[in-house]
């Protein structure tokens, strides 16, 4: 008797990004939408690859409306509008979009591939830029809620050139 086979299905990742205290930046709206962003991500990587490019699409939404949320905020309270941290937030929107792209014309994998990708370099961003973000939020009264600063004499317009990390000014 003959064996058969079957061709293996390509590997599909199985592990995400756990939403730890670690994640947190100090700011509650910032830190409900990084849990979306995170809950999004672990589903997209437990999504079969074939099926993948509906949820992807949403994520690719979600992403932009967390950047511009962020940005809103950064212009709100004092920072350049060329600060590296919009800047990386324009790289990322660029890489989601051009992943669309590969993946129509039959590269199946790379959602999966961007997605573990994204899993390694959201914890040092959240920890360092989005961090650095909120703490920065906090010190001169900005209520990202709201998006009001109590005092908006603290804020001078686009006086922050920086990444927003604590590292950064």
């Amino acid at each position: 008797m003959e064996a058969t086979t079957t061709p293996e299905a390509p590997a599909q990742a199985t592990t995400g990004l756990d939403w730890t205290p670690q994640l947190q930046t100090g700011d509650g709206r910032m830190d409900d939408t990084h849990e979306e962003f995170v809950e999004m991500l672990n589903r997209l990587l437990a999504t079969p690859q074939d099926q993948q490019l509906p949820l992807y699409l949403e994520f690719i939404e979600h992403t932009k409306e967390h950047f511009a949320q962020e940005e809103r905020w950064m212009v709100a309270t004092g920072f350049a509008p060329d600060n590296c941290h919009a800047g990386h937030h324009a790289t990322i929107m660029e890489t989601l979009h051009a992943v669309v792209e590969h993946y129509e014309k039959d590269d199946k994998e790379i959602i999966t591939r961007l997605a573990e990708a994204l899993v390694e370099w959201f914890p040092q961003h959240a920890a360092t830029m989005d961090a650095g973000l909120a703490l920065h939020m906090k010190d001169v009264g900005f209520d990202s809620r709201t998006e009001t600063l109590a005092d908006p004499s603290r804020v001078r317009p686009a006086t922050m050139s920086g990444c927003g990390s604590v590292s950064c000014s």
